[in-house]
């Protein structure tokens, strides 16, 4: 799965906007994530879900001012990372009985990530992987609050 090309002016958005509009700016096709990633219909409800769990990590790396090749990066890993569990949700039916965050955090750790299918180069694994523990982490502090 591949994420849309995204403008290249977007820099200077994401720099300056609220956070809504640099969210717009970084994922233009934020909303369509689901539609994207579903292999039928019965996906798009938990393909929803899980990019309204995605939005606080993106929002969050937004406002810590990352350059935008950095941000797009990790947005790219999200949009693997929630293929990739849409994928197995398919493949392995106790997973569909299991919220969106049990099943996150089920893949992710402090660690990193799934090893994704098709594989990746092992480069391309390490930096996936660093985003997923940067969403775990994320999700960690989130529940000590």
């Amino acid at each position: 799965m591949v994420a849309a090309k995204r403008p290249k002016n977007t820099a200077s958005i994401i720099a300056t906007a609220d956070p809504a509009t640099a969210l717009a700016a970084l994922c233009p096709d934020l909303e369509q994530w689901p539609q994207r990633w579903r292999f039928d219909d019965s996906d798009l409800p938990f393909g929803q879900q899980l990019v309204a769990y995605f939005t606080p990590f993106l929002l969050d790396l937004i406002a810590q001012r990352y350059a935008r090749k950095t941000l797009a990066r990790h947005r790219d890993h999200l949009w693997l990372l929630g293929g990739d569990i849409i994928r197995r949700r398919q493949e392995e039916p106790t997973l569909r009985r299991q919220s969106v965050a049990q099943v996150v955090l089920q893949l992710i750790d402090d660690e990193g990530g799934p090893l994704l299918w098709p594989s990746l180069t092992e480069e391309e694994q390490v930096a996936f992987d660093a985003t997923c523990r940067k969403l775990y982490k994320f999700l960690a502090a989130g529940s000590e609050r």
